[in-house]
């Protein structure tokens, strides 16, 4: 059984709108969303003992989120990570888009879909947030109606996303939350165990753009297959974090793709598995699909496993 409940989280300056948050709650596990950028403001969760623990970093109100921060829980898009130099060519034609990452657009841009507010409908299990994006919106082209759907299901949240354009379009979106399976607050995530089941990588530049190349993780730092504590992971190949994407394997049906797990002294406490559902076989790149794993020095208290994401934009 899960029950929905609705709150006024806060207005927006000069009568922008008024933000509301969505409280979806099952015996296992309850998630705060607002509709300020379809964003995730808490998620808690209970361990193997019963204890109950937010575990994504989130703010308490809504002039926070109004604020400069790096995407906290958010809906990014059109396009989730970078597009190098913030151009791309479509059927001949180049566009431009808004530059806010070095000489990169990064999640759309400077006003990207996790900095606008998004029209609600309550769901018997969840929630559906649904905006569109008109033609030009950032520098891309066509109107592009966008459904993000959250529900519960048991110990499950389940994001799903749907998209409609008017016009061939890149279009990438996930969920950009950043989680700390020990609790918010905790001081970092180096205790963490991680698993991601993927056999190559994508090398990036400097400004953190892929190469072109796929890379086997076989000897890397990026071999994830088996479980590795984060920590002495990073030790171990003398490095600061990732910001790279994982190359998964096709499939049609829903497939494993990466776990987190933190450990207590008690034993293991919280789990967190992320899956992909069936990955469309056309009108994907010729890549294949991707998650991103990121983890910053500047944010060593929690690491950003988003779901599945295309390693190009889908047209």
């Amino acid at each position: 059984m899960v029950s929905v409940t609705r709150s006024v989280f806060g207005d927006l300056p000069s009568g922008a709108g008024t933000v509301e948050k969505f409280q979806l709650q099952s015996d296992q596990l309850r998630v705060d969303i607002i509709s300020w950028g379809c964003t995730i403001t808490a998620l808690e969760v209970k361990d193997r003992q019963g204890r109950a623990s937010d575990v994504v970093l989130g703010f308490a109100e809504l002039k926070e989120y109004l604020q400069k921060h790096p995407y906290f829980g958010a809906v990014v898009g059109r396009v989730a990570n970078r597009i190098a130099k913030g151009t791309f060519t479509l059927d001949g034609k180049e566009y431009k888009l808004a530059i806010n990452n070095g000489p990169n657009s990064l999640h759309g841009g400077v006003r990207g879909f996790d900095k606008v507010l998004w029209t609600p409908r309550v769901l018997s299990n969840g929630i559906e947030f649904s905006r569109v994006s008109p033609d030009g919106e950032e520098g891309y082209p066509g109107e592009l109606k966008v459904w993000v759907t959250y529900t519960l299901d048991g110990g499950e949240l389940v994001v799903n996303y749907r998209a409609q354009a008017s016009q061939t379009t890149p279009v990438n979106l996930t969920n950009h939350s950043y989680f700390n399976l020990a609790g918010q607050g905790s001081p970092n995530i180096y205790d963490h165990e991680v698993t991601i089941e993927a056999d190559a990588f994508l090398p990036v530049d400097e400004t953190l753009i892929p190469t072109g190349e796929i890379a086997p993780v076989q000897g890397t730092a990026f071999d994830l297959r088996k479980p590795v504590e984060l920590g002495k992971h990073l030790q171990e190949f003398h490095i600061n974090g990732f910001d790279h994407n994982f190359c998964l394997k096709r499939s049609k049906e829903k497939q494993f793709c990466a776990r987190a797990i933190y450990y207590c002294h008690k034993g293991p406490a919280t789990t967190s598995h992320v899956f992909s559902n069936s990955i469309p076989q056309v009108n994907l790149s010729p890549l294949a699909p991707t998650m991103p794993l990121f983890l910053c020095p500047c944010l060593a208290s929690c690491l950003s496993l988003l779901p599945l994401s295309p390693s190009l934009p889908v047209l």
